[in-house]
Order: structure tokens, then C-alpha cells, then sequence
């Protein structure tokens, strides 16, 4: 039996799928299966997949879900003692998996072992930002706030600790770990539920093991539904924790806008970022007290994408952001 089972989702992947899992063979602990879920790719990401020549990938195709339905399935197969998580169009740094194994192995009071990552771009150029906690101690209102995990590729997880939060679907007849009624922030809401509900342990590895890959277009017709998706994922959070949304809903959903406004200045698109840190900050002022820095550099950044030439912002913008992701928490 595997050590780790690695959970592969491919949706319409074809360019980044056969690089993705390369980067998992290369891993220097072995002791894996990949099981990468086609959730009904129209593209030729699946044979490309199926082509990889190592007997520990196994290629599952199931009509389309969603991340989360493709997770659900590649837990429901997993056999391994820890599940990891990796998006089609991410990358692991080859020492990835034994760096969260140790600390699990050592560790056996931890629930989730889980990495810094840095963000790269459509191509795989390195953009100088990199997502990392905030702090190292991680109460429930880190991961309600701030995502302290950061995306969908980063976690390992061990597979007992995953049982504390399945629950049955009545309408698709299953058991189910990922939400699949979310099609967005459904990695959150897993987390949220695995720190409230499951009283899990989180560990950190102070290191990038992973590469993100940031898309840079639709940012804009997607921020609506991307703010939506997650009021939906506080709504779910306060049918089971209503005193912490009550607390800290406003602050968490200013830190969302803040977010959304640094993606929209990396994406060029220069009006939407003002109004989304407006927003954040008419939301929550007491964020530019907490958090200046940040929220500072959101602001500067945001305000001088209106009136700097884009070559020469481009310039400001990554001595900003670079020394604005030297500090932990870029995230929110």
C-alpha cells in the first residue's frame, strides 16, 4: 500500500498536465499513487496523463463535478496513510511530499502538513510573490479570515482525519469530504470545517513547495461570482460556528476585497483594484491599523496603476509587491 495518495483533478489541462506530474515523479520520497480524476475534460489532458509512463499514475475518468467532486472521487480511491492535493496547473518542488511526511511522521498529534507556495504566471515565469501564513499558530479565525492554507495544491492530509468531517449526500447518494454543491471556495470550506468541526491540528513547513499558477485574465466577471461563492461559504460557516461569523464577518470578507484588489493589479486591470480595496477598506477601516502594511501597499499599488504609465508601474509594482511578500500573510 502507498504511503500518499496523491489527488490529481484535470479539467481542460492539456498544457500544464504532463509538467504537473512530472513534478510529482520527480518528488524525492517515492512512496505515492496518483490518482488523477478526469471530471470530463474535452481536451487531450487525459491521454496526456495516460501516456505519463509510471505505474503509480492511474488515470479515473467521471463525468464533470468539479474540483470538488474530482477530490471527493480521488479520496473515495485514495489508499495511502496521507492525501495531497494537486491542481492540474500547479507544481511541487521536488521535496515537497517528504517534507510533510516527516513532519506528519514526527508529529502524530497533526491533522494537515501544509507549505508556503510562490506564484507564478500562465508560462511558468516566476512573478516574485509568495503566499505564507500570517502567524504560525493558527486559530479558527485565521482559516475564517485568511486562508492561511492558501490554495488547493498545497495540504497533505492524513486520511483518518479527513473521516471527521464526511458527511452523506442524500441527493447524489454519497459520501462526501469536498462540498460539492460549491463550485468556487470549495478548498475553504473544506479547511473551515476540517479546523471547527474536526478540531484538526495544522503544522506549517516554512518553505515554497509549491508553485501556484496564477491565470491573470476574467478576473474581472469573475469577481462578482467569486465574492458570492465565498458569502455563501460565511453563510455555511455560521450555520455551525454563528459566533465567530458574528465577530469577524465583516473584517474576513474586507481581507477577501483586499485580496481581489492585489490580483486585480496584477492583472492589469487598473480600475477594478481601486474600487475593490475602496470597498475594503469602507467595509473594515481598521484594517489600515492592524495590517499598514499590507494594506497599504494594496492602496499605493492600486491608486498608482490609475495614473503611472504600465511600463513604468510595472517596475514599482514588483519592488512592492516582492517587499510587500517578504512579510507572512500575502493571501489576504
Amino acid at each position: 500500500m502507498p504511503k500518499v495518495s496523491v489527488v490529481v483533478p484535470l479539467y481542460q489541462t492539456e498544457r500544464y498536465i504532463e509538467e504537473t506530474l512530472r513534478s510529482v515523479l520527480a518528488q524525492t520520497f517515492e512512496d505515492f499513487e496518483v490518482l488523477v480524476i478526469d471530471d470530463g475534460s474535452s481536451d487531450r489532458g487525459p491521454e496526456i496523463a495516460s501516456g505519463v509512463s509510471d505505474c503509480r499514475v492511474e488515470v479515473v475518468n467521471q463525468e464533470n463535478r468539479g474540483l470538488a467532486g474530482a477530490r471527493n472521487s480521488g479520496i473515495r480511491l485514495a489508499r495511502g496513510t496521507y492525501v495531497a492535493f494537486l491542481d492540474a496547473d500547479d507544481i511541487w518542488m521536488p521535496t515537497k511530499l517528504e517534507r510533510h511526511v516527516a513532519q506528519l511522521e514526527s508529529e502524530p498529534l497533526l491533522d494537515v502538513s501544509f507549505s508556503a507556495s510562490r506564484l507564478i504566471d500562465e508560462v511558468g515565469n516566476d512573478i516574485g510573490l509568495v503566499q505564507s501564513p500570517k502567524t504560525r499558530q493558527f486559530s479558527v479565525e485565521d482559516f475564517f479570515c485568511r486562508n492561511p492554507i492558501g490554495n488547493g495544491s498545497v495540504p497533505v492530509l492524513r486520511r483518518q482525519s479527513l473521516e471527521r468531517i464526511a458527511f452523506f449526500d442524500a441527493e447524489k447518494g454519497r459520501t462526501c469530504w469536498f462540498d460539492e454543491s460549491f463550485r468556487q471556495s470549495e478548498d475553504v470550506e473544506c479547511w473551515m470545517r476540517l479546523a471547527v468541526l474536526g478540531k484538526c491540528r495544522f503544522g506549517y513547513v516554512d518553505e515554497a513547495l509549491t508553485l501556484y499558477r496564477v491565470n491573470s485574465g476574467g478576473l474581472s466577471a469573475n469577481v462578482e461570482k467569486q465574492l458570492a461563492s465565498w458569502r455563501r461559504f460565511k453563510d455555511r460557516v455560521a450555520s455551525y460556528a454563528p459566533e465567530l461569523v458574528k465577530r469577524h464577518g465583516r473584517r474576513a470578507e474586507a481581507y477577501q476585497l483586499r485580496y481581489l484588489a492585489r490580483r486585480a493589479v496584477y492583472s492589469e486591470q487598473r480600475g477594478l483594484a481601486a474600487r475593490l480595496i475602496a470597498r475594503a477598506v469602507g467595509l473594515y477601516p481598521r484594517m489600515l491599523i492592524e495590517e499598514p502594511n499590507r494594506s497599504g501597499v494594496t492602496i499605493a499599488a492600486a491608486g498608482a496603476k490609475l495614473i503611472i504609465p504600465s511600463r513604468l508601474f510595472g517596475v514599482l509594482e514588483r519592488s512592492a509587491l516582492s517587499f510587500a511578500s517578504r512579510r507572512p500573510g500575502l493571501r489576504a
